[in-house]
């Protein structure tokens, strides 16, 4: 790619000269959480990014430490220490900043106070669960990676016949379509006795990640996906986190798992997560914190049932069919009538 001839840390087109100092002007966009690299150069492409007051029209330019960049006139920051979320991404959003088709995406529906993040990898509009975003681009990307051995577990429920044997076969990769997609660990979950076309569960562990690329697999194996959810990222999992509710990852777990994929200067030095988790409204209208430290909510103190108070001679009748028939009024369990599964009263 030609360099930008009038930028005095862009290589000329014959390459002459020393090599800018500075790093890629798409990194620096990714590691100050603005966009991924990818979407960089697309803001680049529309004219959108400037340094030192030019207008950059190629991402083959190098930004130092004393220079001035700039997307759409707003100045970037230097990158600020890596952070990174747990979202439970709910049915029906799309995992992007900008939706061509008018779609509500991931980013429109997170809670404030939360900085400018991008998402690892991507979850399609109809699937569900765990997707981690981040401030910083280098550890997506680092997370991304196949080469980076961050393996994705999915739980999918499908219409169709298989058997264990058939999904052992993933192992040594399959293609799909043309698509070579790598080795996957399928395991039968539960399978409902029936007819033909019954929903089972298969637990998918794959390294890939590729677009699609758990629908498409089984779809080649004569199964038609209608849920799928990602429950775990490398080391993370999605645990008791409640659809719509993100968390942060506490920066001691950050330094210990992922100091390799973090730039140096860019390790949390905190203990305590900055975020809060605003409270969630509970399904009767009543709001609830959001569950924490991946462990489900306790339950809180319930009011006691009413005890039923009988007169004598009713909880032993001795003879009186009269007594043992007698109602003493609604038992707990509701509507007059015991509660499943305890014995009827005894009659003599």
């Amino acid at each position: 790619m030609a360099g930008h001839s009038n930028h005095p840390r862009a290589r000329d087109a014959g390459g002459q000269g020393p090599p800018p100092a500075g790093e890629r002007v798409a990194k620096v966009l990714a590691r100050a959480g603005v966009a991924s690299r990818r979407d960089a150069e697309r803001l680049i492409e529309a004219g959108k990014v400037a340094l030192n007051g030019q207008t950059l029209t190629t991402p083959a330019v190098k930004v130092g430490p004393g220079d001035n960049l700039t997307v759409d006139g707003v100045p970037i920051q230097a990158a600020e220490p890596a952070r990174l979320f747990r979202y439970h991404k709910p049915v029906g959003l799309v995992t992007t900043h900008h939706d061509p088709k008018g779609r509500k995406t991931v980013f429109d529906a997170l809670p404030a106070g939360l900085p400018r993040l991008i998402s690892v990898g991507r979850l399609d509009i109809a699937s569900e669960g765990l997707l981690l975003l981040t401030n910083d681009g280098g550890l997506a990307r680092a997370l991304e990676l196949p080469s980076g051995g961050w393996v994705r577990r999915y739980r999918a429920r499908a219409r169709g016949r298989i058997d264990q044997a058939r999904l052992d076969r993933l192992e040594g990769g399959i293609t799909v379509e043309g698509v070579r997609y790598g080795a996957i660990e399928a395991t039968l979950d539960r399978a409902r006795d029936g007819p033909p076309g019954a929903n089972l569960w298969i637990t998918l562990t794959l390294a890939e990640g590729k677009n699609r690329e758990v629908r498409r697999v089984l779809e080649a194996l004569g199964l038609a996906v209608n849920r799928l959810i990602r429950v775990a990222y490398g080391p993370f999992a999605l645990n008791a986190l409640a659809p719509g509710a993100v968390e942060e990852v506490e920066p001691g777990t950050l330094r210990e798992q992922l100091a390799h994929a973090i730039t140096p200067a860019n390790l949390p030095a905190l203990d305590q997560a900055l975020f809060k988790p605003p409270p969630l409204q509970g399904a009767q209208g009543r709001h609830r914190p959001a569950r924490s430290k991946d462990r489900p909510e306790s339950p809180g103190p319930r009011e006691a049932p009413a005890r039923t108070i009988y007169k004598p001679g009713w909880a032993r009748p001795k003879g009186s069919s009269k007594a043992v028939k007698a109602n003493p009024g609604p038992r707990p369990g509701g509507r007059g009538s015991p509660t499943k599964g305890a014995p009827p009263p005894s009659r003599r």
